[in-house]
This record gives structure tokens, C-alpha cells and sequence, in this order.
């Protein structure tokens, strides 16, 4: 019921901003003097079916059910014929425009967004396509949860009804139209353009705005130069991938262990085979051991349990010690084909 309220605004301001009202009443009277003119004129005429016949012969139905007998209720006929039809033809025609001058926008990435809870995408490059991908594959995001882009780009990255485009820089202003204060997680990608040095140098700074306009929103942020890792972090971004430092580690380790880099493959990609996926401590095993949690959870769920992380994510531990006992409020890293819903 509270959101009545508010679509009435909405429409309201709708109506406003387009410079519809004046059409509005031309319509409103040209409809009453219609329907007193046909009554008055016509014998035996109710005021409804006057209504009726005038509305259906404003919007150009013509039933034929209802018409005027008289010269005088023809007369009023044919100005309701030439005003009416006129003047709800503009009516329509406006709000057609405006529909339309909307879309255009929002695909210029022109206009400013009304979503919440959402991922914000700061930047564009090749692997932006990828990264939404991937986003879409996982039920925690999925086809509904919407995506904001802000991105120097001409148009609209991608054809996806619920991604969003802010045209131009990661700057205050482009990140308040892009709801930076009810995002729910922020993609910091960097800029192709540009040199490694340069590219790490504009998503720190990048970075450094994200955190001043909301700084408890989770910030995933893409480096190319490890050296520069320090500089981010006092960026206070929450997680920081180094691009290059992550294909030079996969590429060693594909020289020592043939192979092995086709399963770290599928474990970070959410569109095929088993996954990584981080999830709360059932209830029923709080206070267990990790051996003990591990075990039960392959045997119940045919998930595989490889580490523990502490509420506040400062301390994860990898392949922990059989006799760890895991708390109430840590998190598991598991492996498992689809996300896990265990109570």
C-alpha cells in the first residue's frame, strides 16, 4: 500500500515534466461537453450512454450502438469527431515520445538508475562480457539481480534487460546515478587504454572514490601490476585480483602438473562443472571438527568442504587441521556442483 502513494507521484511528475496537464483538461472537457451536448440534443438520452457514446467516438472504436439522430446531436458529434480524436491523439503521442526518449537514454547512458541491491561494474574492457557471464550463472546474482555499468562507452555494452548503462567516468556524480549507496557488491575492472602503470594508477583512484561515497559496500578490484597491491589496499578495497601475477602462477603450475590448470578452470567458472562457493556453518555442526564436518557433509550433500574463513573474512584457512573446531558464525569454502542450501 505505501508504494500507491508513490506511483502517484510518479505520475504526477510524469505529467508535469511532459506538459501534459493542459492536454489532460482539453480532453477531460471536450469528453463532458461531449456527453451534456449529446443529452441535451438527443430525446430520451441517459447521461451513461452518453458517456459511453463519447468515449467510443474519441478513441475512434465506433461501435455503432450509440449515434446521433438529431442535427443538433450530430453537430456535437462532429466536434467531439475533430477536437477529441485530436487532442487525445497528442495525449498519446507524448507519452509514446516520452516512453521512448526514456529508452533512448537509458541506452546512451544518459539517465540515472532506481535500483538497489545491485552490482556495480566500474569500467569496461574485453573481459566485461565475461564477467557478467559469469555473474548470470550464478543463482546468488541470476537473470533478475541487476547490473550497473559505468563505462566511456558510445552504448550500452550488452543486450540484458536488467543490466543498466552509466555513460562516462567512475566519478561522484556518475556513481550517485548509478546507486552507488545501495550497491551490494562493486567491480573495479581496469582500462585497457591505457599502459599497466597507468591502468592500476586510474582503478586506485577509482577505488578510492567507490570507498569514500560508501564505504561498506564489498569492492572487488582488478590490478595488472603486483607491486602495486599496497596502493590498493590502502584503497580499502576488500579484494584485490592481480591479473597478471594470477596467469604467470597458472602457467608455472600447468609446467609442473600437467593439466591441472583445466580443474582450476572449472572451479572459478559458474557456467560448467563443480564450483567454489563459500557458505555458513550448518547448525547441526557447529562445534564439530573440520575432519568430522568434511566427512559429513561428502556423505549428505556430495559437497567437499577445503577451508574455513572467520566472520569478518580476515583469516581463511586452507585444508585447516583435522581436530579445527569451526564456529557458529564461520564461513566454508566448498566445492560442489550447484550452490549449496544447507540449513
Amino acid at each position: 500500500m505505501e508504494r500507491i502513494p508513490l506511483f502517484i507521484q510518479h505520475v504526477f511528475g510524469f505529467l508535469k515534466r511532459e506538459k501534459l496537464f493542459r492536454v489532460l483538461l482539453v480532453v477531460f472537457a471536450v469528453l463532458v461537453l461531449g456527453t451534456l451536448g449529446f443529452v441535451y440534443f438527443e430525446e430520451n438520452m441517459r447521461y451513461v450512454d452518453a458517456l459511453w457514446w463519447s468515449v467510443v467516438t474519441m478513441t475512434t472504436v465506433g461501435y455503432g450502438d450509440i449515434s446521433p439522430a438529431s442535427p443538433g446531436g450530430r453537430v456535437v458529434g462532429i466536434m467531439v469527431m475533430v477536437m477529441g480524436i485530436g487532442f487525445l491523439g497528442v495525449l498519446t503521442a507524448t507519452i509514446a515520445s516520452a516512453f521512448i526518449e526514456t529508452k533512448i537514454l537509458e541506452s546512451k547512458g544518459m539517465k540515472a538508475t532506481d535500483v538497489k541491491d545491485h552490482f556495480l561494474i566500474c569500467g569496461w574492457n574485453f573481459r566485461g562480457a565475461e564477467v557478467v557471464s559469469e555473474l548470470r550463472s550464478d543463482p546468488k546474482c541470476g537473470a533478475v539481480t541487476p547490473i550497473v555499468v559505468i563505462a566511456e562507452l558510445t552504448d550500452k555494452p550488452l543486450d540484458d534487460p536488467n543490466l543498466y548503462f552509466i555513460r562516462g567516468p567512475v566519478n561522484t556524480e556518475n556513481l550517485k546515478k548509478a546507486g552507488i549507496a545501495e550497491a551490494r557488491v562493486v567491480l573495479v575492472l581496469s582500462d585497457e587504454t591505457l599502459d599497466a602503470y597507468s591502468r592500476d594508477a586510474k582503478t586506485i583512484l577509482n577505488t578510492l572514490t567507490i570507498e569514500s561515497l560508501n564505504p561498506a559496500v564489498y569492492t572487488c578490484v582488478e590490478l595488472m601490476d603486483p607491486r602495486n597491491v599496497e596502493y590498493c589496499e590502502m584503497a580499502a578495497a576488500d579484494e584485490i585480483i592481480v591479473v597478471g601475477e594470477l596467469s604467470t602462477n597458472l602457467l608455472v603450475q600447468a609446467a609442473l602438473d600437467h593439466g591441472i590448470t583445466r580443474m582450476v578452470s572449472e572451479l572459478v567458472s559458474n557456467r560448467y562443472g563443480e564450483d567454489l562457493y563459500k557458505i555458513p556453518v550448518p547448525a547441526d555442526l557447529a562445534g564439530s571438527t573440520f575432519y568430522d564436518a568434511m566427512c559429513r557433509l561428502k556423505k549428505d550433500h556430495n559437497v567437499l568442504c577445503i577451508g574455513v574463513e572467520d566472520a569478518e573474512g580476515k583469516n581463511l584457512k586452507t585444508n585447516p587441521g583435522n581436530d579445527y573446531a569451526l564456529n557458529q558464525t564461520d564461513l566454508l569454502i566448498v566445492i560442489s556442483r550447484d550452490r549449496p542450501m544447507i540449513a
